[in-house]
């Protein structure tokens, strides 16, 4: 059963990072909403790295931000963010697949396999936080724009991209998860108790007497 957690969360876990490289690298973090123009034979839409333009006629042109420290600190936050995500993610799949019981990599004992699957699985944990945190933000920040009556530029609508980040995120915390619950600590098992055998020669009553540590440690050395 433990073997199939894990399993199943690493497969988990590769797909959300492969959906936060599809989300980092998208040009469709938001839109430019319809709903204030007349024709819509033109489209914008942005991404992390660069604006875009298309027109009916299918043409399109993209533009990369000139400028790294002109840019508003939520879109540089947001990049930051999605790298270390993406950094994260494929560490913990490297760690991961050390990790796994199905996976013979030299003499690792199995306490410290669990060990190497269970900080696989933080991992991805805190890569999937990276990217929800990413996404509502930038979320977060066009809805404020879009509702605000005092704002004076484009109104922008919640794009692709976003959508993609939040399925990783939540993929990528699914599956660190089952890669947490797959490694239990091994159950404590206490050294029986050894008892010694005392008889009276004198044909009174036997007693049983738990023998010492040391004794018990000393009887099964010579075993």
């Amino acid at each position: 059963m433990g073997v199939c957690l894990q399993v199943l969360g690493l497969v988990l876990g590769i797909v959300s990072w492969c959906l936060q490289s599809s989300s980092t690298t998208s040009h469709t973090w938001k839109v430019r909403s319809q709903a204030e123009t007349v024709t819509t034979s033109s489209w914008q839409f942005e991404g992390l790295w660069m604006s875009c333009a298309a027109t009916a006629l299918g043409s399109v042109q993209c533009s990369k931000f000139k400028t790294v420290l002109g840019l508003d600190s939520h879109l540089q936050a947001c990049r930051a963010l999605m790298i270390l995500s993406l950094i994260l993610g494929l560490a913990s799949i490297i760690v991961s697949i050390l990790g796994l019981k199905c996976t013979k990599i030299g003499r690792m004992a199995e306490q410290v396999k669990e060990q190497v699957a269970l900080s696989g699985g933080v991992l991805f944990i805190l890569s999937g936080v990276f990217t929800l945190t990413a996404v509502s933000w930038y979320a977060a920040r066009i809805i404020n724009e879009f509702y605000d009556p005092f704002h004076a530029g484009l109104k922008f609508e919640m794009g692709t991209g976003l959508y993609l980040g939040w399925a990783s995120s939540g993929l990528a915390i699914l599956g660190g998860s089952l890669l947490c619950c797959s490694c239990r600590r091994s159950a404590y098992t206490p050294t029986p108790r050894q008892f010694s055998y005392h008889s009276n020669s004198s044909g009174g009553q036997s007693i049983y007497k738990a023998a010492p540590a040391s004794e018990s440690a000393s009887t099964k050395a010579y075993v």
